[in-house]
């Protein structure tokens, strides 16, 4: 397993954790559920991004959002993450490109 705030630096550039971040972060990383109430521009996103990043395998994230996951996924990319999304609005040739990078393990955080 990597080191939470190795993640945090290398990949996204922070020295700290903001307020809460850790903590929901240590909780996820423990194998238990958490729930972490925060308001916008607050890192919410960091808070699943860094477990999935941290822990071996493929972390699958749900959001209503799409414009939200696809520039998340694009900010990912970004910094050398594997990640894709899947949503309604996509035509079938590229759902399944995306679905052929998971079962070929190229996808770490979808």
């Amino acid at each position: 397993m990597k080191e939470p705030l190795r993640i945090l630096k290398d990949v996204f550039g922070y020295t700290s954790f903001r307020k809460g971040q850790g903590a929901i972060i240590e909780r996820i990383l423990e194998g238990q559920d958490a729930l972490g109430v925060m308001p916008t521009g607050a890192g919410k996103s960091l808070c699943y991004q860094i477990p999935a990043l941290t822990l071996d395998g493929l972390a699958v994230v749900v959001s209503p959002l799409i414009s939200l996951m696809k520039d998340q996924v694009d900010a990912l990319r970004q910094v050398g993450v594997a990640a894709a999304a899947l949503n309604s609005s996509m035509k079938w040739e590229e759902t399944r490109k995306i679905l052929d990078l998971v079962r070929r393990k190229e996808v770490s955080l979808l």
